[in-house]
């Protein structure tokens, strides 16, 4: 197999385990009132059920799942397609798109079996000199739940962008595709 299959199935595997396994031991071991204070004020473990996409889009929607199915499947093929033309070289945009296909598959996994995703991960303030400003822009100053799916997504989207944006150099043609003079 050659080299950016092996980086790509390790990094979407390694995402989906490790995804699947925190949402079993959420599930486990936190119970639906409980929360697990990690950093105070800022950051804790919960037990949270979302049976809609991010911010609870389309939780109320008949259909979501059919159309959750629909999403994956073209997401899946984009991945893909976008692996098969990465270069060996390019690394971050291979280990990028692991973590999409891993965020992809372990939030897949959760709608196909329970159809919903648990979430976990609260990032919160209470901090007044934070909290005021955010509540006062956003009327919250808690990021909504999520689990370790999501946030593989969010940093391969960023890792995307910041390559794109930032790191891609304008690379000379290959000698190949030069025209040929006669």
């Amino acid at each position: 197999m050659r080299g950016k299959y092996v980086l790509f199935t390790l990094i979407a595997g390694v995402t989906v385990a490790l995804d699947q396994l925190t949402k079993w031991w959420v599930v486990q071991y936190v119970g639906r009132a409980d929360e697990i204070e990690i950093i105070p004020g800022f950051f804790s473990i919960v037990h949270a059920k979302n049976p809609g996409a991010a911010f609870s889009a389309l939780d109320e929607f008949e259909y979501r799942m059919y159309v959750f199915a629909v999403f994956t499947a073209v997401a899946v093929g984009v991945l893909l397609h976008t692996l098969r033309e990465l270069r060996e070289h390019e690394r971050s945009q291979i280990a990028a798109v692991g973590l999409l296909m891993g965020g992809a598959i372990g939030n897949g996994i959760d709608r196909l079996l329970y159809q919903e995703v648990t979430d976990f991960l609260r990032v919160y303030t209470e901090w007044s000199f934070i909290a005021d400003p955010l509540t006062s822009l956003l009327g919250t100053s808690t990021w909504p739940i999520f689990n370790v799916a999501d946030a593989a997504i969010v940093i391969g989207v960023i890792a995307f962008t910041v390559y794109f944006l930032f790191l891609e150099e304008s690379e000379a043609p290959d000698e190949a595709e030069l025209p040929q003079e006669a």
